[in-house]
């Protein structure tokens, strides 16, 4: 059976990361946008822990611990706003959103 080697890691997280800004640059909603943003993320978690994993050492893996961390407090500060917005203008379409200004 063939080994799995950092390319096929570090492909797949290019392929990730690529589906991910599309959505943040085709899509309009924000639910979309945010998932979108959190599939990068995951992108470049999946390339941490393989250079990580072909290194040898964990300081990899450390910052993927952090990166997490950071996607979840953007989620909740994300979803908040969402809902918030949501409330006020009964839409969650990026376009809609530029109302709020002034």
């Amino acid at each position: 059976m063939p080994e799995v080697t950092i390319d096929w890691y570090i492909a797949l997280s290019v392929i990730l990361f690529t589906i991910g800004s599309l959505g943040v640059l085709l899509r309009r909603n924000a639910i979309i946008i945010f998932m979108s943003v959190e599939m990068m993320l995951n992108s470049a978690n999946l390339a941490f822990v393989a250079f990580a994993r072909y290194l040898g050492d964990l300081d990899g893996q450390v910052l993927v611990f952090f990166v997490i961390t950071v996607a979840a407090a953007e989620v909740a500060v994300g979803l908040a706003l969402i809902v918030a917005i949501f409330r006020t203008k009964k839409s969650i379409n990026i376009d809609d959103m530029n109302l709020l200004k002034g």
